[in-house]
């Protein structure tokens, strides 16, 4: 990955969208991941040869999913 750090906040409305990009003349086919939906998006762009970067990620935004459900379990139950 290219460096660069950002920080931006999901909220319950955000949205994702995958858009293809097929190779044309002047570039490469590569494949583009937005999130966001408000004021700032965060697009991610991935060529080929980087998939498996993608599951990693999607990998560790499942886990972050686990762990956000067991804080909000753990507020229902009163413990927090």
């Amino acid at each position: 990955m290219k460096s660069f750090t950002a920080s931006a906040h999901l909220e319950p409305d955000s949205t994702s969208r995958v858009s293809v990009f097929h190779e044309n003349g002047d570039s490469e086919s590569f494949v583009s991941l937005r999130i966001g939906g408000g004021l700032v998006d965060v697009a991610l762009i991935a060529r080929p040869g980087t998939a498996d970067a993608l599951r990693a990620l999607a990998r560790a935004a499942d886990e972050a999913a686990s762990a956000l459900d067991e804080i909000a379990d753990t507020a229902a139950d009163g413990d927090a």
